[in-house]
């Protein structure tokens, strides 16, 4: 449903976490479902609001809890979600509900500038046209107007507006349910509806927009199968056509009204109906199957001669798309031949922002030598086709034109066709070059007789990606470059891997270099006709797969294909094909796979060897370089990578570094090794400089991280937290000769599982040698602690710590009670305490509130339960894991619930088991929040106070400050320094460790 994880969850454990999210997502989608349904969209509220922090990119969760919140009051919550709905989804409901949002907000012109939009390109919505009435007034328009697919023409405030098709008046006619157009409305650009000459409010209507259709089809062993929908009026029943794929001749038309329901589409409300062609209507060869608009669906034209060829599997020896085997494609030459002349060939679509700033990047960086060829590919945008016609007219670009749309093969061949004899350089629409790209593509390609593609690095296009495919944030959140960006990140591949060719299992069609005479005799090998050419059309539709398809081919025949590590492309990426994206990339990679048996498991060895990985590493050191230039030393800060308080401090730590002129350096732990990071200025945004992350494989380049460390100016180390390194930091600060300091976060220093709770769940007592070894033999240790007996990995440990806390300049514990555990275990060593916000303990609650509380959060107000009446509500803020309190928690609630006491609970966060809390009928869990909206969150629960029961003694709890900040007197037990601060503070109780739960529950009530 979307992407929720913790920090530092990686690998295996990050795409678990990932399905443990989705389904707790899924579960509260369908509970505010079951109660919007039951007639409490009350009560539905805060379930959208859990499933949307479980999973907050999920279209389909963000679309209904933008409606909840409207209809909760919060205009300005609704707004932010609809208007980043609307940025990626072109949604009829999306679109009004915005313009609703945004009137409800007070922003008229926004609101009006939302409903032109809507009305311009969409049918209208049902039950929206008292909204567009009131627009259409504020707008000063005497009336609004739409247009469904079918040709009616809806509106209010006028009766007999005059119609213009493209300039030209037409009247209407009369239907069962309103004015209907003559056919040729779908001919028209524009339909204008005006009234005593002024527009009406969705005035100039786009027809082309209206009666689009997306689809997807395939062929299987019982014929053609797939669907197809009107995204601009998703109630309208599309018609689909089946066409001869050789002749055009028309073989069936029907209407299409089964709802797919199978089909899982992101765009919401989304209403695809699924189609299916039985093979005995199908003749032998290829056809073509078309939407409403006259469009080929997804998926065609495809085969239907060879059943396993039309389902992406050549098994028989005589299938018309096996590959020829008496010889191969083409064979590479003995020494690299003379240079061609290169030539870039552009395939577009639509887009037009993009394909403009790609195109004006292209020639800002080859000049005016090298020939462009843009493929437009039927765009559907009158726009762009009009800018492409002023660029060819100017001699900008080379213009190849089709009357309708044949994809990105048919569009790649084409074009290449129209510079035979050049090298060509496919580059998508979507992308930015910067200086020197196209030399350094060139230098590569003819570094070696038989270097067939070049591909460079960008920073999304899989095997090649950069900073790398397992650094990004994940898949859907890549970092966007801007054309300042790629042009430091292009320098910077060309200072650190110029020349430099990597071999790889196949190129990428984002941005692929194709040497002349490896293309020459693939010309060669296809037969004259419209979808000939390297790239097999005729099989892959409109794109995906097929420049793998053509480099394994290539390969057969001797080829190599590499990447060029000394050249960045930056590539926006996976904007094409909407809804069916997944389908078609499915149906064409099962394809590939057919054509070329083992190609995944290629591609799997290549990432698991990662060759690619030390030329990215010469990229991050440079970027990294240039990164440090301008500041007064460095600052390490070493620390783990799992978030939570500890990330907090060290992000703290790192601005105030960053304030006093100081480069903050993090060096965290990863797979065989550690990296290091810059930390972003949350003001400025981050530079290319701060997505390098230099990995080391340790041990063995240890040596090099020293180098890298000292060549940043390293000056003096922050030791915060070990957990996950192969390191020693102290031995590392020695080698650097700098000094360091402990900033003590938990208890790792003398408890092999650092929170000082064994295996029983709850605190130690900190028993001594002998306790701690009785406390390992079950529970294990959660640090590398080598070999022998646990009484002597205990007792290394202990000296070991001894040793770097001695060594240290300063040891610093946030509370007076984490230093004084400290020192009972190693009394030599004196603790600074620095604590790590600002209690303001002489200052009562409220005056707490006023001054310190109420944080915005985005400008959402976050909704809150409704509770029974007369039922104390008890929130409990953070990540509740075992050592902060779960079995406590969910003892409490059982409790509560089996004496029917008038008691609940709220997680604000998120727990190890959401569900069994959950399902005790006394707990909700809100699910992860941001930093920023925490108190307003906090406080929207409307609870009476604060549980925060954690098991172990807190070095300093944040969630604690936040309870407070939201006005809530905090209970906590006797240990800590939660007990310290609030014994010092006056804001809350303290209740001895171990209460019986029973008493712990009445307490609650009492106090409350």
């Amino acid at each position: 449903m979307g992407r929720f994880r913790p920090q530092g969850v990686t690998g295996a454990d990050r795409a678990a976490w990932q399905a443990w999210a989705d389904a707790r997502a899924q579960a509260a989608f369908r509970r505010a479902r079951l109660l919007e349904d039951a007639g409490d969209p009350d009560g539905a509220w805060p379930w959208y609001e859990r499933a949307n922090r479980l999973a907050p990119d999920s279209p389909n969760v963000m679309f209904p809890l933008a409606v909840a919140r409207l209809r909760g009051g919060d205009a300005t919550g609704s707004v932010r979600l609809l208007r980043e709905l609307t940025r990626r989804f072109d949604f009829p409901e999306g679109w009004a509900a915005l313009s609703g949002a945004l009137l409800a907000a007070g922003e008229d012109a926004d609101a009006i500038a939302a409903a032109q939009h809507t009305l311009s390109r969409h049918a209208p919505p049902a039950g929206m046209d008292a909204l567009f009435g009131r627009l259409a007034a504020r707008a000063n328009r005497p009336g609004w107007c739409g247009l469904s697919a079918s040709g009616r023409l809806h509106g209010g405030g006028v009766r007999d507006p005059d119609i213009f098709f493209d300039g030209q008046p037409v009247r209407s006619r009369a239907g069962a349910d309103g004015p209907v157009l003559p056919p040729c409305w779908r001919l028209a650009r524009q339909v204008e509806v005006l009234a005593g000459g002024v527009p009406l409010l969705g005035s100039p209507l786009d027809p082309a927009a209206v009666q689009r259709t997306e689809g997807f089809v395939e062929s299987g062993p019982r014929g053609l199968s797939g669907w197809l929908w009107h995204p601009a009026d998703p109630d309208h029943v599309p018609e689909l056509r089946l066409l001869d794929g050789r002749t055009g001749r028309l073989l069936l038309r029907q209407a299409v009204p089964e709802p797919a329901t199978e089909v899982s589409s992101a765009v919401p409300l989304a209403r695809p109906r699924r189609f299916a062609i039985p093979a005995a209507c199908l003749p032998a060869g290829p056809v073509r199957v078309l939407g409403s608009d006259g469009r080929d669906l997804l998926g065609s034209p495809l085969a239907t001669a060879c059943e396993p060829c039309g389902g992406g599997c050549p098994g028989e020896a005589d299938c018309p798309k096996r590959l020829p085997t008496g010889r191969p494609p083409c064979r590479p030459p003995d020494a690299p031949p003379a240079r061609g002349r290169p030539a870039i060939v552009i395939p577009v679509h639509g887009d037009r922002a993009a394909t403009l700033a790609c195109l004006e990047s292209v020639r800002d960086s080859v000049g005016p030598d090298v020939p462009v060829v843009v493929v437009d590919d039927a765009t559907p945008v009158a726009a762009l086709a009009a800018d492409l016609d002023r660029l060819a007219a100017a001699g900008t670009i080379r213009l190849v034109r089709h009357a309708r749309t044949l994809g990105f093969p048919a569009s790649a061949n084409d074009g290449m066709r129209a510079v035979a004899g050049h090298d060509v350089v496919l580059l998508n629409s979507d992308t930015l070059v910067a200086g020197g790209w196209l030399a350094e593509l060139a230098d590569v390609a003819y570094g070696a007789a038989d270097i067939g593609t070049v591909t460079p690095l960008s920073n999304q296009a899989s095997i090649f990606s950069w900073p790398g495919p397992d650094r990004m944030p994940d898949a859907e959140s890549c970092p966007v470059f801007d054309l300042a960006r790629v042009r430091h990140v292009m320098a910077a591949a060309r200072a650190a891997n110029r020349g430099v060719a990597v071999d790889v299992p196949t190129g990428h069609g984002f941005c692929l270099f194709i040497r002349h005479d490896c293309l020459a005799a693939f010309w060669q090998l296809q037969p004259d006709g419209p979808d000939s050419g390297p790239l097999r059309a005729d099989l892959f539709a409109q794109g995906y797969g097929e420049e793998n398809d053509f480099c394994l081919r290539a390969a057969a025949g001797g080829w190599r294909h590499v990447a060029a590590p000394g050249a960045f492309v930056g590539h926006v990426g996976g904007a094409s094909f909407g809804a069916a994206r997944p389908d078609l990339l499915r149906r064409n990679l099962d394809i590939v796979n057919a054509l070329h048996p083992g190609y995944d498991a290629r591609v799997a060895a290549h990432v698991a060897a990662d060759p690619l990985f030390a030329a990215r590493r010469r990229l991050d050191l440079v970027c990294w370089r240039r990164g440090g230039a301008g500041w007064d030393g460095a600052v390490l800060l070493v620390t783990h990578d799992q978030g939570g308080g500890v990330e907090r401090v060290v992000r703290a730590r790192a601005a105030a570094w960053r304030a006093q002129g100081a480069r903050p350096v993090v060096l965290r732990p990863a797979p065989g090794g550690c990296r290091l990071e810059d930390v972003p200025d949350t003001a400025s945004g981050p530079s290319a400089a701060a997505f390098a992350s230099p990995r080391f494989r340790l041990p063995g380049e240890g040596d090099m991280l020293l180098a890298v460390l000292r060549a940043s100016g390293v000056d003096s180390v922050e030791w915060h937290h070990s957990l996950g390194h192969g390191i020693d930091v102290r031995t590392l600060a020695a080698s650097l000769g700098v000094p360091y300091e402990v900033h003590v976060h938990d208890y790792v220093w003398f408890c092999p599982r650092v929170a000082l709770v064994g295996a029983s769940g709850r605190y130690c007592g900190e028993p001594g040698p002998a306790g701690c070894a009785a406390c390992l033999a079950p529970g294990g240790s959660l640090l590398e602690d080598g070999e022998g007996t646990i009484p002597d990995r205990l007792a290394r440990h202990l000296a070991r710590s001894r040793a770097d806390l001695l060594g240290a300049r300063a040891v610093m514990a946030p509370s007076d009670d984490a230093a004084r555990r400290i020192g009972r275990h190693f009394p030599e060593i004196a603790v600074r305490v620095t604590p790590l916000e600002d209690d303001r303990p002489g200052m009562d609650l409220a005056s707490f509130v006023r001054i310190y509380g109420g944080v915005a959060c985005g400008g959402a107000a976050p909704a809150g339960r409704a509770r029974p009446a007369g039922r104390v509500r008890v929130a409990v803020p953070g990540a509740i894991g075992v050592e902060k309190g779960y079995g406590i928690l969910l003892e409490a609630a059982r409790d509560a619930a089996a004496r029917d006491l008038n008691l609940e609970f709220v997680v604000v966060g998120h727990t190890p088991d959401d569900d069994a809390l959950i399902g005790t009928g006394r707990v909700f869990v809100t699910g992860p929040y941001r930093e920023s909206d925490s108190v307003a969150l906090l406080a929207a629960q409307g609870a009476d106070l604060a549980l925060l029961p954690s098991v172990w003694p807190e070095t300093w709890c944040f969630a604690l400050g936040l309870a407070w900040r939201a006005g809530l007197r905090a209970v906590v037990f006797d240990l800590g320094a939660m007990a310290e601060r609030v014994r010092r503070t006056g804001r809350g109780r303290v209740l001895p460790l171990g209460m019986p739960i029973h008493e712990l529950n009445t307490f609650l009530l009492s106090y409350a």
